[in-house]
Order: structure tokens, then C-alpha cells, then sequence
């Protein structure tokens, strides 16, 4: 089952890992590059070495937002969850996050790219869990990991909820 993803999907993450489509190191990537990344991985272990290069490019949130209130519960990593958001009733939504984990910061990598830039309608419409099936991740998950993305995918939605008027 092929993931349909909110339009336009926007740049967001930096990354530093050349990976199947040769991207230069520091050039931008699109979730739907990250997508077709995964889709030349076949081993789990050469997937779980990406999202660690996808965790290692995510820019390092500053300590200042590394709050009580940031912080997303339900995860057994630390892992911190900054949100902006622009005016009006639909709003576009910026997401930044940060974890103490090597593979659930790739995770947070892959999360915010593919909600942060879109309007909050998208947002809420938008289940990342399925773009993690759809990337053969989740099956592949330990229980407390993927109980701590549902907790950060869940978190980002309800943001985007309050913020839509």
C-alpha cells in the first residue's frame, strides 16, 4: 500500500548521508527522496543505518527548548518536541525535535519531515504510522519504540488541532 503524502512536500531536514540517490552531503532532502532511499534498502540493517544518518543531519535543537513542556511522554528516550505555527485559521505548522537516542532521533528526523511545512489541516489529516509501514520500519520496531513514535505523532497532531481555528 503506497502512502499518500500532503502536497507540496517542502525541505526541511539537512542531510549529511550520501545515500542511494547520491545526494551531495548537506543537500536537502524531501520525504519523498527519503522514501525512495528506503525503497533500495532491502536489509533492516542497512535501513536502521540510514535512519541513524537521518538522526545524525537532524540539527541539533537548542537546550533552551529542551523543556519539561517540550518534552514528548510516553517515549522511553528522551525526545523533545519544539512547534511553531504561522497566523490564521489553517495554519502552516514547524516542527523541531531533538532525542538522547541515536535511531529515535533518525525517527524524529523522518516525523518531522514529514509533517513540519504543512498547514494544520494536513497535519491532523496525516498518520505518519502509515508512511513508517510503508517504509518497512514499524514491523521492525521494539514495542517501547514504536509506543514512543505513536506518543510524538500523536503529540504533533494535537498541536496542529489547537492550532486550527
Amino acid at each position: 500500500r503506497h502512502v499518500s503524502l500532503p502536497q507540496p512536500v517542502q525541505k526541511h531536514c539537512c542531510l549529511a548521508y550520501i545515500g542511494p540517490t547520491k545526494r551531495r552531503v548537506g543537500s536537502m532532502a524531501t520525504l519523498n527522496e527519503m522514501i525512495d532511499d528506503f525503497g533500495f534498502l532491502d536489509d533492516w540493517e542497512d535501513r536502521m543505518r540510514y535512519v541513524i544518518e537521518l538522526g545524525k543531519a537532524l540539527p541539533d535543537l537548542p537546550d533552551a527548548e529542551k523543556t519539561a513542556e517540550n518534552k514528548v511522554q510516553g517515549c522511553a528516550s528522551q525526545v523533545w518536541l519544539s512547534v511553531t505555527s504561522g497566523d490564521g485559521p489553517d495554519p502552516v505548522m514547524t516542527f523541531r525535535g531533538d532525542s538522547d537516542a541515536f535511531i529515535v532521533r533518525g525517527l524524529v528526523a523522518i516525523v518531522l519531515e514529514a509533517y513540519s511545512g504543512k498547514r494544520a489541516s494536513e497535519v491532523v489529516a496525516f498518520d505518519a504510522l502509515d508512511l513508517f509501514k510503508q517504509l518497512g520500519l514499524l514491523e521492525h520496531l521494539t514495542a517501547q519504540r514504536a509506543n514512543g513514535l505513536r506518543s510524538m505523532i500523536q503529540r504533533i497532531r494535537e498541536e496542529a488541532a489547537r492550532r486550527m481555528v
